[in-house]
């Protein structure tokens, strides 16, 4: 007999549940300190247990609900986002941490790239000046690792840099149209999240016989928004990028005449 089923069935009523886990039992499979556990229930996080004959019994729910919290803080949220998140989870804890889920998962799929420096002046024509490396570092298109070892987030951004390098254009000229890319990507993306937020999902489900279907429902919008967002934003990219091809040609054409 485990000790889980053993302790049930020493104090009575519990062995016919044997989803049903005292609070020593709760702390042990989750990790946490009965204290913690404690503390989440005064908060409100954690729903408090069945009681029968003196003895509190947590259910699936209430391991469910902890793993949420654990995750949440693990992603640097704080106690009070926390407990918002968790009061409309209430009756769908599973369906709000599919979201929570979706709303971390990262946009794209690409895959980071290790590079050493010389790798990294050899892919783009170095060694450079310290401040070309410190812009590069600041604009986050390479991230130290130690060692002279570097991390590349986006591979496909580094290899637009190195062609860019290849047609004789100048590292700090590249290095100024990242910027720029950056920045109005970052508007971009800042506009289509305010629009997710005010327009969708506006405030978070709360307790009731509907909000597993609302969480459901705010985890499918969310992953419609990704495609569409990346949709537009390359469909207006390349209708402004022939614009101004364009316009800038005519311009050579009339200094030409």
């Amino acid at each position: 007999m485990t000790t889980v089923a053993r302790t049930q069935s020493e104090n009575g009523g519990a062995d016919d549940a044997p989803d049903q886990l005292t609070i020593d039992q709760l702390a042990q499979l989750t990790g946490m300190t009965v204290r913690n556990i404690r503390a989440h229930q005064s908060r409100g996080l954690l729903p408090p247990p069945a009681v029968r004959a003196r003895t509190g019994y947590y259910g699936p729910d209430h391991v469910a609900r902890i793993r949420l919290i654990q995750e949440m803080q693990a992603e640097g949220y704080n106690l009070k986002a926390i407990e918002r998140l968790v009061h409309g989870a209430t009756g769908a804890v599973e369906e709000a941490l599919g979201f929570k889920r979706a709303l971390l998962t990262p946009f794209g799929d690409e895959q980071p790239e290790y590079l050493t420096q010389e790798e990294l002046d050899r892919r783009l024509k170095g060694p450079f000046e310290p401040k070309v490396l410190r812009k590069a570092l600041k604009l986050g298109i390479v991230r130290p690792l130690g060692d002279g070892r570097f991390e590349v987030p986006s591979p496909t951004l580094l290899r637009a840099g190195e062609e860019l390098v290849e047609l004789g254009v100048d590292i700090t000229h590249v290095l100024a149209v990242a910027e720029t890319v950056l920045r109005h990507s970052r508007s971009v993306a800042q506009a289509f999240v305010r629009l997710f937020v005010d327009d969708v999902l506006d405030d978070l489900p709360r307790a009731g016989s509907d909000a597993s279907a609302e969480w459901t429902r705010l985890r499918e919008a969310l992953e419609k928004l990704r495609p569409l967002a990346s949709d537009a934003l390359m469909a207006a990219f390349q209708q402004t990028m022939t614009e101004e091809t364009e316009r800038r040609f005519e311009r050579v054409l009339d200094k030409s005449r």
